[in-house]
């Protein structure tokens, strides 16, 4: 049903453009024919005409064209003529009935080019009845008309159309070309009428007449005969439209195809008294089916047709292959195996439904192959082409395949080279051969070998035990194995099993492995290297396999060679490292620890830190940052640490101190950037004179285990900075711990300075270390909070602790003394009497001594007040402070000179002895060792 609805659908402008395709190239006598049998076949006519209009100034039609009834009848008969005539004056379309052989029949007449005056002709049709047609018969009838009329030209005729005027054996002419003719029959005599046309398509003579019944079934080829005469017989018992192909056997011998229409012509009283038809040649369109058939029978694809029933008209043997049958005329399309595809069903009905070609791919459920399946809606049904694809899909599905492979291998070699790349150190190009290469081969152990100074070097592994490592360093390299030979002749060696390489080898040490791939490792300038892939289980190399590992090579060879460059360099940095950066002494009033954090490159820069003892127990706190890396920054640590420590031995004031460093740090210009914090503690009294030049805030931690960040705004960075520093005075409570920092472990990329300082502040909260060790935990706890090692960033930090402790107040004692010679002699008094107490007897003769002398030192050359301190602590140290600023020197005394010899005596008794400066004067000062 869905077939016939689809088939109505079908519009008259498509059946013009058809009609059009199919004139293409024809003459004008042979589109007249084409179409006026297009028009008595579309209204079952019996007959068609075609007047054409005389030459101008012509009032005379001429019959042109004719199909049916024979041109003679149509042309003399009167009354068709007037109807003609009148529908050509109207210049519309008209239909009259007219008697015809004492029967009624409907004429219905068109113009051809618009309007009486300016039309070429008439084309008219004669249907059976007086009833009009239809009326969208009549609206095809007009639009095959205006099609004609532009076909043929414009109204006034032109040279190529003038032979329509002319006499009428050019319209023989025409009908002989087009193989086609009329005929009657007249049914009470048997006496059979052929036009000229009809009797040349059938081989008759004309001079044999007249001709009968007889004369006609005699050329009839004898098989298709029975069939002839019954559809005769059934035409003329059933009054209807009689229409049948058949062959004939002319009288000269040849065969051709003829196609018959005929309609009964009925007397008064209703019976048949003629048959008038038509007859034409249709041995070459039969040729070209039959030659199409057999070509769709043997064909390499299996075909089918059916109706809009879907039953089967049509397949051909591969067809019927696929079907499982060779009965299959009239059997539905759905009861075979074709209906247990639902997908094939579906697209089927909707091809039909829509008549447009559609075309897919199915799994045929018989054979489980696969077609790619071609609907073609025809008028009367549906075609199917089923392409065999099997092989093409599985060679697709390969070469996607391949294409997948290959993709994968690509996108798998390009992660590989990113991995490398990003690989920093040895280390880190053996684990990404380990965790990247080794599954995707199976493969379960790994050696990289380099060949440094005549021996063979395990540069990593992976998968070898560690006594197999250092039995193949041992091996000298003058041994030969397959090791040595990979790296003298740099061409890859493939080992499926042990038995391909009989006897010892170095690699045969291991007998969990029982295959080896060696990848020559060349770099230019570089030691060679070998890298070995080792397999539990033997193993057959494929060609793939051997070339993707052969282009391997390379990749891993550049990798380890950049490694083996940053391992040399941060062996050195770290060296540098270690030179620059101190290990921190045991001070009795200071416990220290540090965490120094090297940024992710390997040149050493960025922090360096220091703590320096002062006299009197005195410890100074250094931290300071350079930004950058490389050797001019390591440099001017080195400086900037050794002028620190030099100026921090002559007792300068923190302030003039970084007076003298900003003076340095001028020197190194603009391009570096640096910045310090210097911290002295003094344990006798708690003091802490503090110093910042662009460096972040110290951090107090309290006994209580509150936090307190210094908000003091620092002064400038060395280099920049305009004296005199300001200097912070503190007084710090026993056990305070005293936080130095660099910016870099505070912020960082994802962090804020201010949400660094307060998760630094979270973390320092609550802190009462009492030891080393509780200093170590708590650095550790907070550089990895700071710092995680996933997260290393790109410029150094360091983090100083110093937990504080007072001098007990029985070590230090302390006297005035008068600014009279006498104060000596008291000098002498108190320091017998205190040594004495501190069980220092031993010290006596030789504190009395420097006292002594400092004491007259002062009484001579500077001012009062006078003090004497005595402290006790590593050593024993004997201080006069006075009013004067003027600093003591030693002096060549001559032989003769009476005085000048006192300082020469305190440094000769002395282990070290110095002077430094006071907020009132100055202070003399002379260290002792004590006792062991």
């Amino acid at each position: 049903m869905a077939i016939d609805e689809a088939s109505a659908a079908v519009s008259e402008e498509e059946r013009l453009r058809i009609l059009a395709a199919a004139c293409t190239g024809l003459s004008d006598i042979e589109v007249l024919q084409y179409a006026l049998d297009q028009a008595v076949a579309d209204l079952h006519a019996l007959s068609g005409m075609v007047h054409w209009r005389g030459p101008t100034g012509s009032h005379e039609l001429r019959l042109v064209v004719a199909s049916g009834l024979p041109p003679t009848d149509l042309a003399t008969h009167g009354d068709l003529r007037y109807a003609i005539c009148r529908a050509l004056d109207d210049g519309v379309l008209t239909y009259l009935p007219v008697p015809l052989a004492a029967h009624t029949v409907m004429m219905t007449a068109v113009p051809l080019g618009g309007t009486s005056d300016a039309s070429l002709g008439i084309l008219s049709v004669l249907t059976d009845g007086p009833a009009a047609p239809p009326g969208d018969r009549r609206a095809f009838l007009q639009a095959l008309a205006s099609w004609l009329s532009e076909r043929l030209g414009s109204p006034e005729p032109s040279m190529g159309t003038a032979r329509l005027w002319q006499a009428g054996s050019y319209l023989q002419q025409a009908l002989k070309a087009a193989k086609a003719g009329s005929w009657e029959w007249d049914i009470r005599t048997g006496d059979v009428c052929w036009d000229e046309s009809a009797l040349t398509v059938l081989g008759i003579d004309p001079a044999t007449g007249p001709h009968n019944i007889d004369t006609w079934v005699n050329i009839v080829h004898p098989q298709d005969l029975p069939r002839v005469m019954a559809a005769k017989e059934e035409a003329v018992r059933t009054r209807s439209l009689y229409e049948i192909e058949y062959r004939v056997r002319r009288p000269d011998g040849t065969t051709g195809w003829m196609h018959a229409r005929g309609r009964l012509i009925l007397d008064e009283h209703g019976e048949p008294v003629r048959m008038l038809g038509t007859v034409w040649d249709t041995t070459e369109s039969r040729v070209a089916r039959e030659s199409a058939g057999r070509a769709l029978q043997y064909m390499s694809d299996a075909f089918l047709a059916v109706d809009r029933e879907w039953r089967i008209v049509f397949a051909n043997l591969d067809g019927e292959r696929l079907l499982g049958s060779t009965e299959l005329a009239g059997r539905v399309l759905w009861d075979l195996p074709a209906g247990d595809l639902a997908e094939l069903r579906a697209r089927a009905l909707q091809a039909a439904a829509d008549r447009a070609p559609a075309g897919f791919d199915v799994q045929w459920p018989t054979d489980q192959r696969w077609y790619h399946v071609r609907l073609m809606p025809v008028p009367d049904g549906l075609t199917f082409y089923f392409a065999d694809v099997t092989e093409k899909r599985l060679r697709d599905a390969e070469r996607a395949a391949a294409e997948r492979a290959t993709a994968e291998r690509a996108a798998w070699t390009q992660e590989l080279t990113r991995a490398l790349g990003e690989a920093v150190s040895a280390m880190d190009v053996v684990h990404v051969i380990t965790e990247r290469v080794l599954p995707p081969f199976d493969a379960t152990g790994l050696l990289i070998v380099t060949l440094e100074d005549d021996r063979l070097y395990v540069v990593g592994a992976a998968g070898h035990p560690p006594a197999v490592l250092d039995w193949i360093e041992q091996r000298p390299a003058g041994e030969r194995s397959v090791v040595t030979d990979v790296l003298q002749t740099g061409v890859p060696a493939f080992i499926e099993g042990r038995e391909q390489w009989p006897g010892a080898d170095i690699l045969m040490a291991d007998p969990g492995m029982n295959a080896w791939v060696l990848l020559p490792l060349v770099v230019p300038g570089q030691p060679g290297g070998c890298c070995v892939i080792s397999f539990g289980l033997p193993h057959r190399f494929t060609g793939e396999e051997r070339t993707l590992l052969t282009a391997l090579s390379g990749l891993i060879a550049q990798a380890l060679a950049r490694a083996c460059l940053y391992d040399a360099e941060h062996a050195r940095a770290e060296e540098l490292q270690h030179l620059l950066l101190p290990e921190l002494p045991s001070l009795p009033c200071i416990t220290a620890a540090v965490r120094y954090l090297p940024a992710v490159r390997p040149e050493f820069g960025g922090c360096w830190y220091d703590t320096i003892p002062l006299s009197a127990e005195r410890v100074a706190l250094v931290i300071g940052d350079v930004k950058g890396h490389g050797v001019p920054q390591a440099a001017t640590i080195g400086r900037l640490r050794t002028a620190m420590r030099t100026l921090a031995s002559l007792e300068l004031p923190p302030e003039e101190l970084l007076a003298h460093l900003n003076d340095l740090a001028k020197e190194f210009g603009d391009q570096i950037h640096v910045t310090c914090l210097y911290a002295v503690y003094d344990p006798a009294s708690g003091d802490c004179a503090i110093v910042n030049a662009g460096h972040p805030p110290p951090a107090l931690v309290h006994p209580d285990g509150t936090v307190q960040v210094l908000d003091k705004s620092p002064d400038a960075r060395l280099g920049s900075a305009d004296p005199p520093f300001t200097t912070i005075e503190l007084c710090l409570p026993d056990h305070t711990l005293l936080v130095l920092y660099t910016d870099d472990l505070i912020e960082s990329g994802a962090r804020s300075m201010d949400d660094g300082m307060a998760r630094f502040t979270g973390l320092l909260t609550g802190a009462r270390p009492r030891s080393r060790t509780d200093l170590d935990r708590l650095c550790d706890t907070v550089t990895s909070a700071l710092r995680p090692v996933q997260q290393p960033a790109s410029d150094g930090a360091a983090l100083l602790l110093a937990h504080t402790h007072r001098l007990a107040p029985e070590n230090v004692a302390t006297w005035a003394l008068p600014h009279d010679p006498i104060a000596a002699g008291e000098a002498r008094e108190h320091v017998q009497e205190q040594l004495a107490g501190w069980h220092l007897e031993d010290l006596v003769p030789t504190t009395e001594l420097v006292a002594s002398e400092l004491v007259a030192n002062v009484i001579r050359h500077a001012k009062g007040p006078i003090r004497l301190r005595l402290l006790r602590g590593t050593t024993l140290l004997c201080e006069v402070s006075d009013g004067s600023q003027t600093i003591p020197r030693i002096r060549h005394a001559a032989d003769t000179d009476e005085g000048g010899r006192g300082l020469q005596l305190v440094a000769a008794v002395s282990q070290r002895w110095g002077t430094r400066f006071t907020a009132d004067g100055k202070c003399i000062w002379a260290e002792q060792l004590l006792p062991s």
